[in-house]
């Protein structure tokens, strides 16, 4: 049995600084510090870090202590729980991902000019409801091409789309092609939304799918990402592509001596887990682990200031 490995694959450089930005907190102020919502959706991930002393709400009103600080996830939130957060004078830390900042923007900008926004992507995602609240009279959340087909604006000419960044880069294009088929003077975006690392991550799983039997993504069920990587590695022949968490949700049974395993794994998966996964197939009786050549990554993004010096606030 061989296992073939992905790359790239786990963690993006906007996973990388939310949890950074984590841990710095938690070495600056000491624990207790909250985050809201998860910081990213991976299971581990969020256990290491309430073993350290982070507590996850998904309310503002469940922080009693105005000296404890709240970051803000990944995934973005809405100006509204800024304006909440203000209210209540809470200490803020931001480790929204800059690229998710980047759509939040534009939604901004095509609102002021007073365009409908057509955003792509998962309607009750935690990603795609922060992106929608910058401007809810204006946002219009479309999944598919059926509702592509069907969407109705106040005015066709005065329309522009964004994207939720975690997307299947292919079935994003067959939902613009029909948004820019009704809409000829649609505003696209200067390139899709879709992050480097969501299509890098299944663009390799597009090359894995070339050679392996069964792939394995590992990633969390929450994990927009890592869902769409078992949605590629199926629309590319492979049958048998399944989501896990862990080495727990192998089973021996279903592996043959002539079968050649494709693993890769989420953008918030830690690549901690990949190693468990090879070394539970190794127990199988994998004679044979390899590594694919992939796009390397160098991207890395600016800390907050607050997190910059040693200064705790509580004091």
């Amino acid at each position: 049995m061989r296992v073939i490995v992905a790359r790239p694959r786990g963690f993006c450089a906007g996973v990388d600084r939310a949890i950074e930005i984590v841990e710095r907190a938690l070495e600056k102020y000491g624990p207790p510090i909250y985050v809201r919502h998860a910081i990213v959706h991976n299971k581990r991930v969020v256990e290491s870090l309430e073993n350290k002393g982070v507590r996850f709400v998904e309310e503002l009103d469940e922080i009693k202590d105005q000296r404890v600080p709240i970051i803000f996830s990944a995934h973005g939130i809405s100006p509204a729980v800024w304006d909440e957060a203000s209210a209540r004078n809470l200490k803020v830390v931001d480790a929204v991902c800059p690229l998710v900042t980047k759509v939040h923007n534009e939604v901004k900008h095509y609102a002021d000019m007073g365009y409908t926004i057509i955003l792509i992507g998962h309607r009750n995602h935690v990603e795609v409801i922060g992106t929608s609240g910058e401007a809810p009279d204006k946002v219009v959340v479309v999944e598919s091409v059926e509702e592509a087909e069907k969407i109705s604006v106040p005015d066709p000419d005065k329309v522009a789309f964004v994207t939720q960044t975690t997307l299947s880069v292919d079935d994003t294009r067959a939902i613009v092609e029909a948004l820019n088929r009704r809409f000829p003077n649609i505003v696209n975006p200067s390139k899709l939304d879709i992050c480097y690392a969501t299509q890098n991550r299944q663009d390799a799983v597009k090359e894995l799918a070339k050679l392996a039997d069964v792939i394995f993504i590992m990633g969390s069920p929450e994990s927009s990402n890592s869902n769409r990587l078992v949605e590629v590695a199926k629309s590319c022949g492979v049958k048998e592509a399944y989501l896990i968490e862990g080495p727990d949700n192998l089973d021996k049974n279903t592996f043959r001596d002539d079968t050649v395993v494709g693993l890769s794994s989420g953008a918030s998966t830690p690549e901690a887990v990949v190693q468990e996964v090879i070394d539970r197939l190794s127990e199988f009786g994998v004679t044979n682990v390899e590594e694919l050549e992939g796009k390397e990554e160098f991207t890395i993004f600016p800390f907050p200031e607050s997190l910059e010096t040693k200064e705790d606030l509580r004091s």
